[in-house]
């Protein structure tokens, strides 16, 4: 995700906070008052007590020299790990993507390229994206071996070891968009090897195997992650149309949140969701799109909600000492299933 215009993918954004140039991102409700409170003072749940979790979000622009992800445990930042919003070159670097691996090291993209750091903030692999490409996903597809996305003409996934830094497979992932931007956000490989993969730019979601061959699909606006579940449905999230839905193999919706299941919230781009082990779904609500920062602290950066969409747990973590920022990702360190190298199954 950038703030930058590529030429053919441009958008311009109406977000429910104001008008923003963001190419891919478009929050649709601009007809919702700006005086309208954003959540309401008190939220269901312990606030960052309520998880142990990894947390990361792209582009605040409060911080432009400390992008960061976060391990928050008992409530409190236990650990952190920072860059500048951009290079030297003034390339954009934000957190995308990321994993706390059962090694205790952090794997994550961060559009230029992605990267693994150790508890002792030092980075142990990187991988920095050649030039007209970019980075929004990575996922540990098992010891010292990632799955990234790499967007660019051609757009390819590739699987690399960590530690010899071998590009063991390269996996073509056909699209008719051209620019690099608006292709594609979070990948996951499921549990049959299958590589499910939002085309944010056409959408749909697609199922391709290793040889990047098309399996299945089907259409979804504005898809930003995708992930399969054990039941077999695929859980997708949809960014700027604000949506979470459940379809399953026929492509037939079977559940579905939006913001008229919880009007008491305005919502930003739901950027990702996951379904825990007991049912409830845990979904990112990334509001940086709006330029007026004063009003990012009324925002809620996650929620989480039970099959009949009662809301549990509503995250609001702007001040210190838990300035959390904008919300693009989130694993839950008491999810066993989140724990484990990959997690594949959600």
């Amino acid at each position: 995700m950038s703030t930058l215009l590529f030429s053919s993918f441009a958008v311009l954004a109406l977000t429910l906070f104001g008008t923003i140039a963001r190419a891919a991102e478009s929050p649709v409700d601009a007809a919702v008052p700006a005086s309208r409170p954003l959540s309401p003072a008190v939220l269901p749940g312990n606030g960052p007590s309520q998880h142990d979790f990894l947390y990361a979000g792209e582009w605040d622009t409060r911080k432009p020299d400390k992008q960061s992800v976060f391990i928050v445990r008992g409530g409190k930042i236990v650990w952190s790990y920072s860059m500048p919003l951009r290079r030297a070159d003034n390339g954009v670097q934000e957190f995308d993507d990321a994993t706390l691996l059962p090694n205790g090291n952090v794997i994550f993209s961060r559009m230029s390229g992605a990267g693994e750091v150790n508890p002792q903030g030092q980075l142990v692999w990187d991988y920095p994206a050649p030039a007209g490409t970019e980075i929004h996903s990575i996922q540990a597809i098992g010891e010292n071996r990632v799955l990234i996305m790499r967007n660019g003409n051609p757009a390819q996934a590739m699987i690399i070891n960590t530690r010899t830094n071998a590009v063991e497979r390269e996996i073509p992932i056909a699209t008719p968009i051209k620019g690099t931007h608006g292709q594609f956000r979070h990948i996951r490989m499921t549990a049959a090897h299958t590589l499910l993969v939002p085309h944010l730019g056409e959408g749909r979601v697609v199922e391709h195997d290793l040889d990047g061959k098309e399996l299945w699909s089907v259409d979804a606006k504005s898809p930003w992650s995708a992930v399969r579940l054990r039941n077999g449905n695929t859980l997708i999230a949809g960014d700027w149309s604000r949506y979470v839905r459940e379809v399953d193999a026929t492509g037939k919706t079977v559940w579905e949140f939006t913001q008229a299941d919880v009007p008491e919230i305005i919502l930003g781009n739901l950027q990702t969701a996951n379904r825990l082990a007991n049912g409830n779904t845990v979904i990112c609500s990334w509001v940086a799109g709006n330029k007026n920062l004063d009003e990012w602290p009324g925002s809620v950066q996650v929620l989480e909600v039970t099959p009949d969409k009662k809301l549990v747990w509503a995250l609001r973590s702007w001040k210190d000492p838990v300035d959390l920022g904008p919300s693009t990702a989130i694993q839950l360190l008491d999810e066993p299933e989140t724990n484990a190298p990959g997690g594949i199954l959600r």
